[in-house]
């Protein structure tokens, strides 16, 4: 299903063919992000990302949304830690036109310093409307808690220092040194032919700039004990974000993760909602999550809970991490999680976008994409003992962080609670 070209300049192209389909999804992917940054130029990424809608040398802003919308397809985009990422989609016989936009706005863009202006004031806003959001804002404080002084704890959109000087000769730096050929993928999901794509992007591709992939900075930990992070602020309700530093996406205990995640809190059925919200009443909302990068990983739990409920459901949440590290899933229940991973997987990829996001992602990520299958085989072969191992490996106070949005004056002690909440589970 997935074909793979890599030209001698460096770049990728690679389509998934459904041939079933009636849409063609197209995304320019460049393998850098928020981590490859400099503290000095800490949004630069993110900010690229907006200024490719700007303008390039033969089409306005409005042409380039017109271009697209106008055939009955979208545009849009997406920077992340580790990717940016420019994508489409549309009928399958409008590829060519969409492929014709999104190479003009990734290697034409003009960077007018007129919309570097205009859009510094529009980043700024979306920066303060995440701070308003303390359901979200509480996720940048836990990365800040988790990975101090270095590029996974710092924002990907910057912050209002670094947005004021950011300028275009930097931008223009920026694109040079980390957008070249090797970096570059161009992947393609739906009703279209591999041979079909190379000959469209024939045309564009000896214009991709010549280059090396990008370095990031490792990540590292000196963490001994639990860290915790306060904001405090007139909140209804408590936000808190419970993270513990986990493993890298080339770790073969990714998939017992992965599995775990869906025990504990990935969905309706899993522990922590069932504990939390259904049996206690103590949260609406309350889920976990897993992140994988190059070198570290990490498991988030969120919740919001009222204030005088925090250390009861603090507790809870300890104790059923806890039991996992403790007592093997039952049969039944690891059967439902298997069922549940893998069933995800299938209703994601049924359509392009999210092919063309499984190619773009494995690729940059892996150097190959990985078959769906392959993946659902190893996590359906996760066993409850690799599960137990999993959750002994990572979940223990001295990995423990947590971040708080909260009315609460002080965390003088919070830590403490942490361990002995841990000891007494």
């Amino acid at each position: 299903m997935y074909q793979v070209t890599r030209l001698e300049n460096g770049l990728t192209i690679a389509t998934a063919e459904m041939p079933h389909m009636a849409s063609v999804s197209l995304g320019i992917w460049a393998g850098v992000g928020g981590r490859f940054e400099d503290e000095s130029v800490s949004g630069v990424s993110h900010f690229i990302e907006h200024l490719l809608f700007k303008g390039t040398k033969k089409r306005s802003a409005k042409e380039i949304s017109q271009s697209v919308e106008g055939i009955g397809g979208y545009l849009n985009a997406y920077t992340s830690e580790e990717n940016t990422c420019f994508y489409s989609k549309a009928r399958y016989d409008r590829f060519e036109e969409l492929l014709d936009v999104q190479t003009d706005m990734f290697l034409n863009s003009v960077f007018d310093p007129v919309e570097i202006g205009k859009e510094r004031e529009v980043i700024k806003e979306e920066l303060a409307s995440f701070m308003d959001e303390p359901s979200q804002y509480v996720h940048e404080l836990l990365n800040a808690t988790m990975w101090p002084g270095q590029p996974l704890g710092r924002s990907i959109t910057g912050t209002y220092k670094t947005l004021n000087k950011l300028d275009r000769p930097q931008f223009l730096e920026h694109l040079q040194k980390n957008y070249g050929a090797p970096a570059t993928i161009i992947a393609v999901a739906g009703r279209i032919k591999h041979g079909d794509v190379l000959k469209a992007v024939s045309r564009y591709a000896r214009k991709f700039i010549p280059g090396e992939r990008p370095k990031y900075v490792p990540a590292f930990s000196v963490q001994k004990r639990p860290s915790v992070l306060l904001k405090t602020q007139k909140t209804e309700q408590t936000q808190i974000a419970l993270g513990v530093k986990t493993c890298s996406r080339h770790d073969e205990r990714r998939f017992a993760l992965r599995v775990l995640n869906a025990v504990l809190g990935e969905n309706m059925s899993s522990r922590l909602f069932q504990t939390v919200r259904e049996d206690q009443g103590l949260a609406y909302s309350i889920y976990s999550a897993t992140s994988f990068f190059d070198d570290v990983g990490d498991l988030v739990i969120s919740a919001g809970v009222d204030l005088d409920k925090l250390e009861k459901t603090l507790k809870i949440i300890l104790r059923e991490m806890h039991r996992l590290t403790v007592d093997l899933v039952p049969a039944a229940e690891l059967r439902r999680a298997h069922d549940y991973v893998t069933g995800q997987i299938d209703l994601n990829l049924e359509n392009s976008e999210n092919q063309m996001m499984w190619v773009g992602e494995h690729l940059l990520g892996y150097g190959k994409v990985l078959s769906p299958e392959l993946t659902k085989r190893r996590l359906g072969e996760v066993s409850a003992a690799q599960v137990r191992s999993v959750a002994r490996d990572f979940f223990s106070p001295d990995h423990f962080n947590l971040a708080l949005i909260s009315p609460l004056k002080k965390a003088d002690g919070l830590d403490k609670t942490l361990e002995k909440a841990w000891r007494l589970s």
